[in-house]
């Protein structure tokens, strides 16, 4: 059974590919079941962000598992494998506490990964595919982190995706506080977002969701109003900042509705920030004039403020995980042992329960007690001793010497020469 943890990221993968192999939330618990049950995996986790999509699993068989991912999401492997990574044992521990401590993402040292990542084993401990060696792994997983944030600053300096989102609007309107903000969907990236913006003080602040009253919820706190998605196409030409970032499977603003909006808008700019994965907005909205459209991967350029003291930390933070990592290994070793010790005190208690029985049958006989538990306690050391004893009088060279040595430290014994 391999610890395996295989996926794409932005470093290998462009939005095009990461948008095909993305599992929105409300698929995950079908997702894992069907990983579970195709036996590609005994246990198995997944995390679905807008920059990776990854797969933590025990599996008797990596490529089994690889052919899952490409089947569920109706791809060849042909066309994936140039963008995955595959990483067992050791490595797969390496990569999720890299991962965890924000090493590992578009904004170095990010801190909403961390969250993301509780919430993938929550789902699939609800799904029941957390099994004992994910549980062992991601809990050293979270522990790290937080002893990296704790003695590092590996997260200080940084700018957030939802802050490059701001950034990038006041690249293009003069002031925030003159616009009005559509945020659709309302998840947590569009809090984040939502709050920096809130920060400008906007002329306007408008939620749009699926469900009106969660939109409400949210809109409440940064004191705007909500709409539903199909009011959308009504209401897209009030405002001059879109942010996107929901669930959907196909993209919920088309070419045509913002064509109509711009008409409306008597050609004023629209800022659009689509940071959903798979994309809301369809890409053929970038060609339009006065429309400027910007994707999850468009921003990387913004979030390198401060990237050069938060990489000299992030060294720190490889020494912390290197011997983290180590420890990991030698837990994953000892429970490669753990058949070998169940089958070794199964073999002594059958030879336990044979002594026993042969002693009850000479006490049923009448036999004297103090010559049962003489037989009794020569039995089972006899039982014990012939396999040590077997094996100092076999072998020769290297491998005898070996034995005897291994022999004297399991028993404490120290000859004389």
């Amino acid at each position: 059974m391999h610890l395996l943890a295989f996926g794409l990221n932005h470093h290998t993968a462009p939005l095009s590919i990461r948008e095909k192999l993305a599992f929105p939330a409300e698929t995950l618990p079908r997702a894992l079941d069907s990983l579970v049950a195709s036996q590609a995996a005994r246990e198995a986790a997944i995390v679905s962000t807008c920059n990776r999509t990854e797969i933590y699993c025990c599996s008797p068989d990596p490529h089994a598992a690889l052919s899952w991912l490409c089947q569920f999401h109706g791809l060849s492997l042909a066309e994936v494998e140039p963008y995955l990574y595959q990483m067992e044992a050791s490595n797969a521990a390496r990569h999720a506490f890299r991962v965890a401590s924000g090493l590992d993402s578009m904004v170095l040292g990010e801190t909403q990964i961390l969250g993301q990542l509780k919430d993938a084993v929550r789902s699939a401990e609800n799904a029941g595919t957390l099994g004992s060696m994910l549980n062992g792994l991601f809990q050293r997983t979270f522990a790290v982190a937080k002893e990296v944030r704790s003695n590092t600053a590996v997260g200080s300096s940084s700018v957030s995706m939802s802050a490059a989102a701001v950034k990038l609007a006041e690249q293009i309107f003069p002031s925030i506080a003159e616009l009005n903000v559509l945020f659709v969907g309302a998840g947590e990236m569009i809090e984040l977002v939502a709050t920096h913006f809130a920060a400008r003080n906007p002329s306007c602040i408008t939620v749009a969701n699926r469900t009106l009253e969660r939109g409400q919820r949210l809109a409440e706190q940064f004191g705007g109003n909500a709409i539903t998605l199909s009011e959308l196409p009504d209401a897209l030409a009030r405002y001059d900042v879109v942010v996107t970032s929901t669930a959907s499977q196909l993209p919920m603003i088309g070419k045509g509705m913002v064509e109509r909006a711009i008409k409306q808008r008597r050609h004023r700019p629209i800022f659009m920030l689509d940071l959903a994965v798979p994309r809301d907005i369809e890409l053929e909205v970038a060609q339009l004039d006065d429309v400027f459209l910007y994707s999850v991967d468009d921003i990387a350029g913004i979030v390198e403020v401060g990237k050069e003291a938060r990489q000299s930390a992030a060294a720190e933070a490889e020494t912390i995980i290197q011997a983290r990592v180590a420890e990991f290994s030698d837990w994953l070793k000892k429970r490669e042992t753990v058949p070998l010790i169940r089958a070794l005190r199964d073999e002594a208690d059958r030879a336990r329960r044979h002594a026993l029985e042969a002693a009850m049958k000479q006490l049923a006989r009448g036999d004297a007690p103090e010559k049962v538990l003489e037989a009794l306690s020569l039995q089972l050391t006899n039982k014990l001793m012939h396999p040590p004893t077997q094996a100092l009088s076999s072998g020769s060279g290297a491998e005898h010497d070996a034995q005897v040595q291994t022999i004297a430290r399991l028993y404490r014994l120290h000859p004389e020469s």
